[in-house]
């Protein structure tokens, strides 16, 4: 798990105690995975009573940070090891880094489960349509003598009642590679066949 530098900058603003006092600090986490998890939580934390005396920028920087560290712990269901080592890096204290594992650990699956809901999926085949063409010979070529699959894939988008159809042809060759699941070879043999 990779960050940037500005996250860990902001992760690293609230390890601070003078910007981010012990006695707000589990306030602070919660404050940051409610805002994950309710809608009607983002941004709240800058109107929080608790955080009146609170340096507004800082705040924000530390919360931004935060709350990207959780993200990307939950997306790669990183373990507390590994986050609790960024945590020792941003120079957080022992009772800080407890603090938030906790916290964290109690809401890991629910976050992981909107992280899952976000974005759009990739069409899910369902059925397959192919027919075998023998090409004698084109408009550009006396002879060519090479068999042509024709695909038609029907696939299912999530969010759409109907099913979608994609078509291409294919080679032996292509084909071939398209089975094994080497699609990056499947394109450059179809790129050399047209020249490209």
């Amino acid at each position: 798990m990779e960050l940037c530098q500005s996250v860990l900058d902001g992760v690293a603003l609230a390890g601070e105690a003078t910007h981010i006092p012990d006695v707000c600090f589990q306030h602070f986490i919660t404050k940051t995975i409610e805002g994950v998890l309710d809608k009607s939580s983002r941004n709240t934390i800058k109107d929080d009573k608790v955080f009146n005396k609170l340096d507004k920028s800082i705040l924000k920087e530390a919360y931004s940070g935060v709350l990207s560290l959780l993200l990307e712990a939950a997306k790669f269901d990183a373990e507390t090891a590994t986050l609790s080592a960024i945590l020792e890096e941003c120079k957080f204290t022992q009772d800080r880094i407890d603090i938030l594992l906790q916290l964290y650990q109690e809401k890991k699956l629910f976050i992981q489960i909107l992280l899952g809901n976000i974005g759009t999926s990739p069409p899910h085949i369902v059925d397959v349509d192919w027919r075998l063409d023998y090409y004698i010979k084109s408009n550009q070529l006396e002879k060519v003598n090479e068999p042509v699959y024709l695909i038609s894939l029907k696939t299912e988008v999530p969010g759409k009642t109907d099913l979608e159809e994609v078509q291409f042809s294919c080679s032996l060759e292509q084909l071939q590679f398209l089975l094994a699941g080497d699609l990056e070879q499947c394109l450059l043999t179809s790129f050399e066949s047209i020249g490209a």
